[in-house]
C-alpha cells in the first residue's frame, strides 16, 4: 500500500527526490546484509505462525460461546454467532519479525464477555484446544498494567492480551471488525483501552507511512542496530520496539519517496539533531469521544518531565517514552551520533553495512564499574513473578543513581542473566544470593560448576562479589531487604524450597547489571542510600515473599564480571600489570604511598573491599572509592 502521493506527518516534507541509481545499490546492499544478520525467517516458520494464530482464532471463538451458554443458555442466535476476534500488535503486525520473534496478540470479545472470564476460561481452554504439547510455560498475570496470559506454542512465545468491546453485542464475521473506529473505546476501563492501544497504534503507524515496504526495510535495520547497541528494552529505559518504529516512520514521512538504505542514513541525521523535547508525532492529536487523559505538556505538569517525547498516533495519544531517564538518553544521543558517523562512511563507500551492526561494549570496554542487582528464589513459578517485577524497577534505581553528583551516567543493559544454581547448604545458598555462580548448573540438571584444569583436575568457577564473610551480617542489617538473615532464617529458606532434594535445591538467579561512569573529579561514591531506598521499595511489593525472595546488590569491578556475560571472541578486561621499579627503588620522582592510599588501592581488589571494613561497615557492596 503506497500513500506517498498524499501529505503525511504534522509538517511537509524535507525531500521529495526519488532515489539515484547510488542509493538503490545501497537499499540492495542493505537488504542483503540483513539477510545475512538473519533477520528473515524461512517461510515454514512464517506458516507455522499463521497456523498458530488461526488455531488462537478457534479458540477464541470457543472461548466466546461457552461465556454466552453460561450467561444467556436460552439465547440460541447468540450462542449459535457468538465469536471473539484475535488481532495482533507489535513487530509481526508490522511485518517485521524474525527467527525467534514472539507474536503480540490482542483477544476482543462482545461486551457480555468480561476479563474475570478470559482468565477463568481461556487458561484452561488453551491445553484443552491445543495439540498434547503444544502449549508450555502458560503464565496468567491477572494483576499487571496490562492484564496477560504468557505461554509457548509450538516453541513460539505468546503474549495473550484481551478487552471485550462494550459496544458490540455481537461481532460482525472476522475480517471486518476495525479497531482503529473510535466509537469502540466507549465503555471500557482504563486496562481494556490499554490492551486495545497496540493494535490501534501499530495499525495507524501502518496508515501514516508513505510506502510500508521501504518503512520496514529501514526499520528492520534499525531494530537490528538498536539490538545489537544494547539500546533496545522498553522496560528497563530505553526505547522499545514501537517506539523505533514511530520514529522510522516520522523519518519516511520527511523524505517520503526515498530508498531503504537513505532512510536508514537520514534516520541518524534527523534524530541526532532533533531537538528535545520536542515531541515525534505522527499525526495532529486527535479529539476523541473519551474524557480521558492524552499527553499534552500544556496542561499535565508530569508531561513536561519527558525527556524524549515519543506520541503514539492513536487516541488517546500517549507518550511511549515517559521511563527514558537522563543516562538512558545520553547513551541514546551517543548511539545516534556514532551511527551517523557509520552511515556517512558508508554511503561515501568507505565502510559496509555490517559495520553498522557491530556488538556493543558495554562489558568489554564501556564501564570499570558495575552494579549487579541480583533476584533470587527458591522456586521456578515464583522467580517469574519476582524476576520480572524487580526488572520492571531497575529504571527506578537507575533514576536514583543519576541524581548522585558523583555520577555522570548510570547505564542499565537492556536484559538481565538468569542462571540456575544448586545448593546444599544455607552458606551456599547465601553465596548464590550475594553473586557467587560457583554451583551453577545447566538447565537439564547437569553440574556447570566445575570446569577442568590443564593437569585434568577438577575445580570450582566461582566469581566473588561480596565482601569479606566476617562483615557479611552488618552488611545485609544495612541494606534493608532481608533483615533477618541469620542461619535460621535462612535454613527456613532452604528447608521450605519445593525444589530440595538430596541432590540439593535449586536456586533460580536474574542479574541485571548497570554500568557506572563517574562525574570528571569524582574522588568516591557512596549509592547506599539509593540501594537501600530500592531494595526497601521491592521488600514492600505485596507479593514479595521472604521465604521464596531475595534481593541483593552488588559492586562488580570489569576485571570481576563473570564469564557467561561476554561471547566468543570478546576479550574480558583484565587488571593492568603493575609496572616494576628500576632496581628494586622507586622511580625517579613517584611519591611514596602512604598507609591510608595503600588502603585505598586495595579497596577494590577483584571487587572486593578487604582493608576498608572500619570505614564503610554496612555498605561494602555500594560503596566505591576512586583512588
Amino acid at each position: 500500500m503506497a500513500n506517498s502521493d498524499r501529505t503525511l506527518g504534522i509538517t511537509g516534507p524535507i525531500s521529495l527526490n526519488l532515489p539515484t541509481p547510488a542509493e538503490t545499490q545501497s537499499t540492495h546492499l542493505l537488504l542483503e546484509e540483513l539477510r545475512a544478520q538473519n533477520t528473515f525467517e524461512s517461510a515454514t516458520e512464517t506458516k507455522k505462525r499463521e497456523r498458530v494464530l488461526a488455531d488462537l482464532q478457534r479458540m477464541a471463538d470457543e472461548f466466546v460461546r461457552r461465556v454466552a451458554k453460561e450467561k444467556e443458555p436460552q439465547n440460541e442466535v447468540l450462542i449459535r454467532d457468538a465469536r471473539g476476534e484475535v488481532f495482533t500488535y507489535g513487530s509481526y503486525c508490522l511485518g517485521v519479525y524474525g527467527p525467534g520473534s514472539d507474536i503480540d496478540t490482542l483477544v476482543t470479545a462482545p461486551r457480555y464477555v468480561t476479563r474475570d472470564d478470559y482468565f477463568k476460561y481461556f487458561p484452561s481452554l488453551l491445553l484443552e484446544m491445543a495439540p498434547e504439547g503444544a502449549v508450555t510455560d502458560l503464565t496468567a498475570v491477572e494483576d499487571a498494567f496490562v492484564p496477560i496470559i504468557k505461554f509457548e506454542y509450538w516453541g513460539i512465545s505468546i503474549d495473550l492480551i484481551f478487552s471485550r468491546i462494550a459496544t458490540l453485542k455481537q461481532f460482525p464475521p472476522h475480517g471486518q471488525l476495525n479497531l482503529t473506529n473510535n466509537e469502540y473505546l466507549r465503555g471500557l476501563d482504563d486496562r481494556e483501552l490499554r490492551s486495545l492501544n497496540g493494535t490501534r497504534v501499530t495499525k495507524e503507524i501502518l496508515n501514516l507511512v508513505p510506502e510500508q515496504s521501504t518503512f520496514r526495510l529501514a526499520l528492520r535495520a534499525i531494530k537490528l542496530w538498536a539490538q545489537r547497541r544494547a539500546i533496545y528494552a522498553n522496560i528497563i529505559g530505553f526505547p522499545g520496539g514501537v517506539v523505533w518504529a514511530m520514529m522510522v516512520a516520522r523519518v519516511c514521512q520527511l523524505y517520503p519517496k526515498a530508498a531503504g538504505a537513505t532512510i536508514v542514513s537520514k534516520f541518524f541525521q534527523v534524530m541526532k539533531i532533533w531537538r528535545w523535547p520536542l515531541p515525534v508525532q505522527l499525526k495532529a492529536m486527535d479529539e476523541g469521544p473519551l474524557n480521558v487523559r492524552v499527553w499534552n505538556p500544556k496542561i499535565y505538569k508530569s508531561d513536561s518531565y519527558h525527556l524524549m517525547p515519543v506520541i503514539t498516533p492513536a487516541y488517546p495519544q500517549m507518550c511511549a517514552t515517559f521511563n527514558i531517564t537522563r543516562s538512558t538518553m545520553a547513551v541514546i544521543q551517543r548511539e545516534l551520533e556514532r551511527g551517523a558517523e557509520l552511515t556517512d562512511k558508508i554511503r561515501a563507500g568507505k565502510l559496509v553495512w555490517k559495520d553498522l551492526f557491530g556488538k556493543h561494549t558495554f562489558f568489554t570496554a564501556d564501564h570499570k564499574y558495575y552494579l549487579a542487582i541480583i533476584a533470587t528464589s527458591s522456586t521456578k513459578e515464583a522467580h517469574k513473578i519476582w524476576s520480572g517485577f524487580v526488572e520492571s524497577k531497575v529504571r527506578v534505581l537507575v533514576g536514583d543513581l543519576e541524581r548522585v553528583a558523583s555520577v555522570a551516567i548510570a547505564r542499565p543493559f537492556n536484559k538481565g542473566y538468569e542462571r540456575l544454581h544448586r545448593v546444599k547448604s544455607n552458606e551456599e545458598m547465601e553465596e548464590v544470593q550475594n553473586g557467587s555462580l560457583a554451583y551453577l548448573i545447566r538447565d537439564d540438571g547437569e553440574d556447570d560448576s566445575k570446569v577442568k584444569k590443564e593437569n585434568g583436575t577438577e575445580a570450582k568457577t566461582e566469581v566473588k562479589t561480596e565482601p569479606d564473610p566476617e562483615i557479611k551480617e552488618e552488611k545485609n542489617e544495612a541494606t534493608g531487604v532481608n533483615v533477618q538473615s541469620g542461619a535460621e532464617d535462612q535454613k527456613a529458606k532452604l528447608d521450605s524450597t519445593p525444589d530440595a532434594s538430596a541432590a540439593g535445591t535449586k536456586i533460580y538467579t536474574t542479574t541485571h547489571y548497570v554500568g557506572l561512569e563517574l562525574a570528571e573529579g569524582a574522588k568516591s561514591l557512596d549509592l547506599s542510600y539509593q540501594v537501600n531506598t530500592f531494595k526497601a521499595m521491592c521488600s514492600q511489593w505485596d507479593k514479595y515473599d521472604a521465604n521464596l525472595n531475595f534481593l541483593s546488590i552488588q559492586h562488580v569491578k570489569n576485571t570481576n564480571l563473570p564469564d557467561d556475560v561476554f561471547e566468543p571472541g570478546e576479550v574480558k578486561p583484565t587488571r593492568p600489570a603493575r609496572r616494576a621499579p628500576a632496581n628494586g627503588n622507586m622511580a625517579a620522582g613517584a611519591k611514596k604511598r602512604n598507609a591510608s592510599s595503600e588502603v585505598c588501592r586495595d579497596k577494590m581488589v577483584d571487587g572486593q573491599y578487604r582493608d576498608y571494613r572500619q570505614d564503610i561497615k554496612g555498605t561494602l557492596s555500594t560503596l566505591v572509592e576512586i583512588c
